[in-house]
């Protein structure tokens, strides 16, 4: 077996870095956002807030919200010809 090297945080220093005038604080208008069941999302990380954050590979992708789990969303994404559950903190979608 071939040992897997990194982390799920690998290769992302210039996918998930923010412009340089946007940085500074979280804004929180995009951290209490709310989302009904059936809207259009797409996955855009922040960096600066680590909890409720998807795999490298979806950044990008737009997705349906599927329902509410605790403070994060379940989103449901196509990957190739497969549906897939991400569950997603509302800091790291934005609507369509």
């Amino acid at each position: 077996m071939v040992k897997r090297i990194g982390s799920p945080r690998r290769k992302t220093r210039k996918k998930w870095s923010r412009p340089i005038k946007e940085k500074g604080r979280l804004n929180i208008t995009r951290y209490m956002q709310e989302f009904k069941n059936g809207d259009r999302v797409v996955l855009k990380a922040e960096p600066s807030y680590q909890e409720g954050l998807y795999y490298r590979r979806f950044h990008g992708r737009a997705g349906v919200v599927q329902s509410k789990q605790g403070n994060c969303y379940i989103v449901q994404i196509k990957d190739g010809a497969k549906l897939k559950s991400l569950i997603v903190h509302p800091v790291h979608l934005k609507r369509v």
